[in-house]
């Protein structure tokens, strides 16, 4: 595997970009998870929080694992293509 070119200014240059993707994705994420939680449980409108007394444990571990399962993934999606983009445009990867 080849290493891609870095320098400071693509990684300060990036951080804009990378906060707006990543925040993107966090909505993208949680609606994901609404509609997958739906699939799973559809007798709940909305998944259990840890605080809520009429869920049981193992429940909301669950929704729990879900949720950030699927956050992690679209975290690291958006990441990376956020980060491919970014070179197209400045030839230079954002990372490492």
């Amino acid at each position: 595997m080849t290493e891609k070119r870095t320098s400071k200014s693509a990684k300060i240059l990036y951080r804009p970009w990378g906060l707006v993707a990543s925040m993107l994705g966090g909505v993208i994420a949680a609606q994901i998870f609404q509609r997958v939680w739906s699939a799973v449980d559809p007798a709940s409108e909305d998944p259990p929080t840890p605080l809520q007394s009429e869920y049981h444990l193992p429940k909301i571990i669950m929704a729990a694992a879900v949720q950030g399962a699927i956050f992690t993934v679209v975290r690291a999606l958006i990441n990376r293509g956020g980060a491919r983009v970014f070179e197209r445009w400045t030839g230079e990867w954002p990372g490492d």
